[in-house]
Protein backbone atom coordinates (compact mmCIF):
# COMPACT_ATOMS: atom_id res chain seq x y z
CA UNK A 1 0.00 0.00 0.00
CA UNK A 2 2.84 2.24 0.99
CA UNK A 3 4.68 1.40 -2.48
CA UNK A 4 1.74 2.19 -4.51
CA UNK A 5 1.18 5.70 -2.46
CA UNK A 6 5.04 6.61 -3.21
CA UNK A 7 5.16 5.62 -7.03
CA UNK A 8 1.77 7.17 -7.51
CA UNK A 9 3.03 10.56 -5.64
CA UNK A 10 6.45 10.67 -7.90
CA UNK A 11 4.85 10.15 -10.89
CA UNK A 12 2.64 13.24 -9.91
CA UNK A 13 5.52 15.43 -9.39
CA UNK A 14 7.56 14.21 -12.46
CA UNK A 15 4.91 15.27 -14.57
CA UNK A 16 4.27 18.23 -13.46
CA UNK A 17 7.92 19.62 -13.08
CA UNK A 18 8.23 18.95 -17.21
CA UNK A 19 7.35 21.80 -18.92
CA UNK A 20 5.68 21.85 -22.53
CA UNK A 21 8.42 22.41 -25.50
CA UNK A 22 8.24 25.97 -26.59
CA UNK A 23 6.91 27.67 -29.94
CA UNK A 24 9.02 27.17 -32.60
CA UNK A 25 8.94 31.52 -33.62
CA UNK A 26 9.88 31.86 -30.06
CA UNK A 27 13.23 32.41 -30.61
CA UNK A 28 12.47 34.94 -33.18
CA UNK A 29 10.23 36.91 -31.31
CA UNK A 30 12.49 37.35 -28.73
CA UNK A 31 15.45 38.81 -30.83
CA UNK A 32 12.41 41.45 -32.06
CA UNK A 33 11.43 42.77 -28.76
CA UNK A 34 15.48 42.88 -28.14
CA UNK A 35 16.43 44.54 -31.20
CA UNK A 36 14.97 48.16 -30.31
CA UNK A 37 17.35 48.52 -26.98
CA UNK A 38 20.23 46.77 -29.01
CA UNK A 39 19.90 48.96 -31.42
CA UNK A 40 20.06 52.05 -28.72
CA UNK A 41 22.92 50.81 -27.03
CA UNK A 42 24.39 50.22 -30.40
CA UNK A 43 23.92 53.94 -31.89
CA UNK A 44 25.23 55.12 -28.42
CA UNK A 45 28.33 53.16 -28.27
CA UNK A 46 29.14 55.05 -31.63
CA UNK A 47 28.57 58.43 -31.23
CA UNK A 48 30.75 61.12 -32.50
CA UNK A 49 34.29 61.44 -31.00
CA UNK A 50 34.96 64.75 -29.62
CA UNK A 51 38.27 66.00 -31.27
CA UNK A 52 40.27 68.95 -30.79
CA UNK A 53 41.47 70.69 -33.53
CA UNK A 54 44.44 72.81 -32.98
CA UNK A 55 43.75 76.45 -33.00
CA UNK A 56 47.10 77.89 -33.71
CA UNK A 57 47.35 75.32 -36.89
CA UNK A 58 44.13 76.61 -38.05
CA UNK A 59 45.52 80.45 -37.59
CA UNK A 60 48.50 79.33 -39.15
CA UNK A 61 46.99 77.50 -42.15
CA UNK A 62 45.03 80.89 -43.28
CA UNK A 63 48.05 83.36 -42.94
CA UNK A 64 50.28 80.95 -44.77
CA UNK A 65 47.30 81.05 -47.48
CA UNK A 66 47.25 84.67 -47.35
CA UNK A 67 51.15 84.76 -48.01
CA UNK A 68 50.96 82.42 -50.90
CA UNK A 69 48.58 84.59 -52.28
CA UNK A 70 51.12 87.15 -51.91
CA UNK A 71 53.61 85.72 -53.71
CA UNK A 72 52.16 84.98 -56.17
CA UNK A 73 50.93 88.41 -57.05
CA UNK A 74 54.32 89.83 -56.42
CA UNK A 75 55.26 87.46 -58.99
CA UNK A 76 52.55 88.25 -61.57
CA UNK A 77 53.47 92.05 -60.77
CA UNK A 78 57.03 91.53 -62.41
CA UNK A 79 56.12 90.14 -65.28
CA UNK A 80 54.16 93.68 -65.88
CA UNK A 81 56.93 95.55 -64.72
CA UNK A 82 58.22 96.79 -68.23
CA UNK A 83 54.62 97.66 -69.14
CA UNK A 84 53.49 101.47 -68.20
CA UNK A 85 53.63 102.35 -64.76
CA UNK A 86 50.20 101.89 -62.79
CA UNK A 87 48.48 100.07 -65.28
CA UNK A 88 47.77 97.37 -62.23
CA UNK A 89 46.68 99.51 -60.05
CA UNK A 90 43.50 100.18 -61.17
CA UNK A 91 42.99 96.45 -61.82
CA UNK A 92 44.07 95.20 -58.22
CA UNK A 93 40.77 93.80 -57.35
CA UNK A 94 40.39 91.69 -60.34
CA UNK A 95 44.32 90.26 -60.17
CA UNK A 96 43.19 89.82 -56.61
CA UNK A 97 40.14 87.83 -57.24
CA UNK A 98 41.64 85.96 -60.10
CA UNK A 99 44.32 84.46 -57.71
CA UNK A 100 42.05 83.96 -55.05
CA UNK A 101 40.19 81.57 -57.86
CA UNK A 102 43.14 79.82 -59.49
CA UNK A 103 44.15 78.53 -55.64
CA UNK A 104 40.16 77.53 -54.53
CA UNK A 105 39.85 75.73 -58.63
CA UNK A 106 43.10 73.47 -57.92
CA UNK A 107 42.71 73.28 -54.08
CA UNK A 108 39.22 72.88 -52.86
CA UNK A 109 37.15 72.13 -56.12
CA UNK A 110 39.36 68.75 -56.50
CA UNK A 111 39.16 68.41 -53.05
CA UNK A 112 42.44 69.16 -52.09
CA UNK A 113 43.90 70.86 -49.33
CA UNK A 114 44.65 74.53 -49.78
CA UNK A 115 48.51 75.20 -49.29
CA UNK A 116 48.23 76.89 -45.89
CA UNK A 117 46.01 73.67 -44.46
CA UNK A 118 48.45 71.07 -46.50
CA UNK A 119 51.59 72.29 -44.34
CA UNK A 120 49.12 72.63 -41.09
CA UNK A 121 47.82 68.48 -42.08
CA UNK A 122 44.22 70.19 -42.49
CA UNK A 123 41.28 69.54 -44.65
CA UNK A 124 37.90 70.33 -45.03
CA UNK A 125 35.27 68.24 -43.33
CA UNK A 126 31.36 68.25 -44.19
CA UNK A 127 30.11 68.47 -40.87
CA UNK A 128 26.45 68.30 -41.41
CA UNK A 129 27.03 64.76 -43.39
CA UNK A 130 28.97 63.48 -40.02
CA UNK A 131 26.25 63.98 -37.59
CA UNK A 132 23.75 62.19 -39.98
CA UNK A 133 26.14 59.78 -40.17
CA UNK A 134 27.71 58.72 -36.90
CA UNK A 135 30.55 56.41 -38.39
CA UNK A 136 33.96 56.97 -36.69
CA UNK A 137 36.89 55.14 -35.33
CA UNK A 138 39.25 58.48 -34.89
CA UNK A 139 36.67 61.21 -34.96
CA UNK A 140 38.56 62.47 -38.20
CA UNK A 141 36.28 60.44 -40.91
CA UNK A 142 33.82 62.13 -43.02
CA UNK A 143 33.52 63.34 -46.50
CA UNK A 144 34.43 66.36 -47.49
CA UNK A 145 32.97 69.27 -49.20
CA UNK A 146 29.90 68.93 -51.53
CA UNK A 147 29.81 70.66 -54.72
CA UNK A 148 27.25 73.14 -53.63
CA UNK A 149 29.18 73.86 -50.89
CA UNK A 150 32.31 74.23 -52.93
CA UNK A 151 30.50 76.57 -54.97
CA UNK A 152 29.58 78.85 -52.94
CA UNK A 153 32.66 78.88 -50.53
CA UNK A 154 34.36 80.33 -54.21
CA UNK A 155 31.06 83.14 -54.45
CA UNK A 156 31.67 83.77 -50.85
CA UNK A 157 35.38 84.33 -50.55
CA UNK A 158 36.54 85.09 -54.32
CA UNK A 159 33.24 86.99 -55.51
CA UNK A 160 31.90 88.56 -52.67
CA UNK A 161 35.58 90.05 -51.50
CA UNK A 162 36.08 91.24 -55.21
CA UNK A 163 32.52 92.84 -54.68
CA UNK A 164 32.90 94.48 -51.47
CA UNK A 165 36.43 95.78 -52.88
CA UNK A 166 34.99 97.63 -56.07
CA UNK A 167 32.33 98.77 -54.06
CA UNK A 168 34.66 100.63 -51.59
CA UNK A 169 36.71 101.72 -54.72
CA UNK A 170 33.55 102.98 -56.51
CA UNK A 171 32.23 104.79 -53.54
CA UNK A 172 35.41 106.48 -52.66
CA UNK A 173 35.88 107.83 -56.14
CA UNK A 174 32.51 109.29 -56.47
CA UNK A 175 32.98 110.85 -52.58
CA UNK A 176 29.75 109.48 -51.77
CA UNK A 177 30.23 110.27 -48.41
CA UNK A 178 30.72 114.21 -48.94
CA UNK A 179 28.01 116.28 -48.02
CA UNK A 180 27.70 118.02 -50.68
CA UNK A 181 26.21 114.63 -52.42
CA UNK A 182 22.84 113.67 -53.54
CA UNK A 183 20.92 112.14 -50.10
CA UNK A 184 20.63 108.70 -52.04
CA UNK A 185 24.62 108.66 -52.38
CA UNK A 186 24.96 109.56 -48.76
CA UNK A 187 22.50 106.98 -47.37
CA UNK A 188 24.56 104.72 -50.12
CA UNK A 189 27.23 105.67 -48.32
CA UNK A 190 26.00 105.18 -44.76
CA UNK A 191 24.44 101.92 -45.83
CA UNK A 192 27.96 100.32 -47.02
CA UNK A 193 29.55 101.69 -43.49
CA UNK A 194 27.04 99.84 -41.35
CA UNK A 195 27.10 97.00 -43.42
CA UNK A 196 30.95 97.03 -42.96
CA UNK A 197 30.75 97.36 -39.15
CA UNK A 198 27.88 94.47 -38.90
CA UNK A 199 30.55 92.34 -39.84
CA UNK A 200 33.67 93.32 -38.07
CA UNK A 201 31.24 92.72 -35.05
CA UNK A 202 30.26 89.68 -36.83
CA UNK A 203 33.62 88.27 -37.45
CA UNK A 204 34.47 89.37 -34.09
CA UNK A 205 31.82 87.42 -31.93
CA UNK A 206 32.79 84.43 -34.16
CA UNK A 207 36.54 84.99 -33.45
CA UNK A 208 35.51 84.58 -29.72
CA UNK A 209 33.52 81.76 -30.53
CA UNK A 210 36.13 80.07 -32.41
CA UNK A 211 39.13 80.49 -29.46
CA UNK A 212 36.18 78.76 -27.01
CA UNK A 213 35.07 75.62 -28.60
CA UNK A 214 38.46 75.60 -31.59
CA UNK A 215 35.38 75.18 -34.51
CA UNK A 216 35.14 77.99 -37.62
CA UNK A 217 37.40 79.59 -37.90
CA UNK A 218 35.45 82.50 -40.10
CA UNK A 219 32.12 82.87 -40.82
CA UNK A 220 31.90 81.93 -44.27
CA UNK A 221 33.06 78.52 -42.59
CA UNK A 222 30.24 78.25 -40.04
CA UNK A 223 27.71 79.41 -42.80
CA UNK A 224 28.29 76.38 -44.83
CA UNK A 225 29.45 73.55 -42.06
CA UNK A 226 32.83 73.57 -43.17
CA UNK A 227 35.28 72.46 -40.44
CA UNK A 228 39.14 72.14 -40.15
CA UNK A 229 40.00 68.89 -38.82
CA UNK A 230 43.37 66.74 -39.85
CA UNK A 231 44.21 64.96 -43.03
CA UNK A 232 46.16 62.64 -41.22
CA UNK A 233 45.97 61.19 -37.95
CA UNK A 234 49.40 60.46 -37.31
CA UNK A 235 50.82 63.27 -39.44
CA UNK A 236 53.26 65.72 -37.79
CA UNK A 237 52.63 69.51 -38.71
CA UNK A 238 55.32 70.65 -41.73
CA UNK A 239 56.29 73.87 -39.86
CA UNK A 240 58.34 73.20 -36.51
CA UNK A 241 57.75 75.22 -33.56
CA UNK A 242 61.60 75.19 -33.07
CA UNK A 243 61.18 77.10 -36.10
CA UNK A 244 58.53 79.54 -35.72
CA UNK A 245 59.74 80.29 -31.83
CA UNK A 246 63.35 81.46 -33.47
CA UNK A 247 61.37 83.59 -36.00
CA UNK A 248 59.85 84.94 -33.06
CA UNK A 249 62.39 85.81 -31.07
CA UNK A 250 64.48 87.64 -33.73
CA UNK A 251 61.99 89.41 -34.98
CA UNK A 252 61.43 90.80 -31.29
CA UNK A 253 65.15 91.79 -30.58
CA UNK A 254 65.50 92.89 -33.89
CA UNK A 255 62.01 95.53 -33.11
CA UNK A 256 63.67 96.37 -29.33
CA UNK A 257 67.15 97.29 -31.16
CA UNK A 258 65.22 99.73 -33.64
CA UNK A 259 63.64 101.13 -30.60
CA UNK A 260 66.62 101.75 -28.58
CA UNK A 261 69.37 102.55 -31.29
CA UNK A 262 67.76 106.06 -31.59
CA UNK A 263 67.99 106.59 -27.81
CA UNK A 264 71.40 105.55 -27.80
CA UNK A 265 74.25 108.32 -27.88
CA UNK A 266 76.83 107.73 -30.45
CA UNK A 267 79.86 109.34 -28.68
CA UNK A 268 78.97 107.78 -25.23
CA UNK A 269 78.95 104.21 -26.74
CA UNK A 270 82.58 105.31 -28.43
CA UNK A 271 83.85 106.71 -25.44
CA UNK A 272 82.60 103.63 -23.22
CA UNK A 273 84.31 101.25 -26.03
CA UNK A 274 87.26 103.68 -26.44
CA UNK A 275 89.16 101.62 -23.06
CA UNK A 276 88.60 98.21 -25.25
CA UNK A 277 90.18 99.37 -28.65
CA UNK A 278 93.22 97.67 -29.38
CA UNK A 279 94.51 100.28 -32.10
CA UNK A 280 93.98 103.16 -29.73
CA UNK A 281 97.03 104.78 -29.91
CA UNK A 282 97.83 104.63 -33.92
CA UNK A 283 94.48 106.66 -34.56
CA UNK A 284 94.46 108.90 -31.67
CA UNK A 285 96.44 111.59 -33.56
CA UNK A 286 94.07 111.33 -36.42
CA UNK A 287 90.76 111.24 -33.65
CA UNK A 288 92.49 114.73 -31.98
CA UNK A 289 91.95 116.81 -35.27
CA UNK A 290 88.50 115.88 -35.74
CA UNK A 291 85.70 116.99 -34.05
CA UNK A 292 84.66 114.24 -31.05
CA UNK A 293 80.77 115.22 -31.71
CA UNK A 294 80.21 114.99 -35.31
CA UNK A 295 83.77 113.22 -36.17
CA UNK A 296 84.50 115.68 -38.98
CA UNK A 297 87.34 118.35 -39.58
CA UNK A 298 86.11 121.52 -37.64
CA UNK A 299 85.66 124.43 -40.39
CA UNK A 300 85.68 126.84 -37.75
CA UNK A 301 87.55 125.21 -35.02
CA UNK A 302 87.01 125.90 -31.17
CA UNK A 303 88.81 125.09 -28.34
CA UNK A 304 87.29 123.73 -25.35
CA UNK A 305 88.60 125.28 -22.17
CA UNK A 306 90.22 124.20 -19.73
CA UNK A 307 90.77 121.02 -21.73
CA UNK A 308 92.37 122.75 -25.11
CA UNK A 309 90.33 119.91 -27.06
CA UNK A 310 89.01 120.91 -30.66
CA UNK A 311 85.51 121.38 -31.69
CA UNK A 312 83.05 122.36 -34.45
CA UNK A 313 81.83 125.68 -33.20
CA UNK A 314 78.58 124.93 -34.00
CA UNK A 315 78.44 121.27 -32.51
CA UNK A 316 80.43 123.02 -29.23
CA UNK A 317 77.93 125.71 -28.90
CA UNK A 318 74.46 123.61 -29.34
CA UNK A 319 75.99 121.36 -26.60
CA UNK A 320 77.02 123.74 -24.26
CA UNK A 321 73.96 125.72 -24.70
CA UNK A 322 71.51 122.19 -24.26
CA UNK A 323 73.51 121.49 -21.12
CA UNK A 324 74.47 123.62 -19.18
CA UNK A 325 77.09 121.09 -16.69
CA UNK A 326 78.36 119.54 -20.15
CA UNK A 327 81.69 117.56 -20.10
CA UNK A 328 84.34 116.94 -22.88
CA UNK A 329 83.64 114.07 -25.12
CA UNK A 330 87.16 113.11 -24.62
CA UNK A 331 88.34 113.59 -21.03
CA UNK A 332 84.63 114.12 -19.78
CA UNK A 333 86.09 117.32 -17.81
CA UNK A 334 83.63 119.94 -17.48
CA UNK A 335 83.71 122.67 -19.93
CA UNK A 336 83.17 126.16 -18.37
CA UNK A 337 84.48 128.09 -21.60
CA UNK A 338 85.13 127.95 -25.09
CA UNK A 339 87.69 129.62 -27.48
CA UNK A 340 89.01 129.64 -31.04
CA UNK A 341 91.70 128.15 -32.02
CA UNK A 342 94.75 129.98 -32.76
CA UNK A 343 93.35 133.24 -31.07
CA UNK A 344 94.66 135.05 -27.77
CA UNK A 345 93.00 134.55 -24.31
CA UNK A 346 91.03 137.09 -24.52
CA UNK A 347 88.69 135.92 -26.99
CA UNK A 348 87.42 133.28 -24.43
CA UNK A 349 83.32 133.14 -24.59
CA UNK A 350 81.54 131.40 -21.93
Amino acid sequence: MDRRTLASSSSSTSSSSVNPPPAEDAWYNTYLNLLPQSQSLHSSSRAVIPIEISRVNQVDAGRLDIEMSAMLKEQLVKVFSLMKPGMLFQYEPELDAFLEFLIWRFSIWVDKPTPGNALMNLRYRDERAVEARGKVRTGLEGPGLTVSQKIWYCVATVGGQYIWARLQSFSAFRRWGDTEQRSLARRSWHLLQRIEGFCKAASFGNLLVFLLTGRYRSLIERALKARLVYGSPHMNRAVSFEYMNRQLVWNEFSEMLLLLLPLLNSSSVKKLLQPFSKDKSSNLEGDEALCPICQATPSTPFLALPCQHRYCYYCLRTRCSATMAFRCSRCSEPVVAMQRHGSSSSNITR
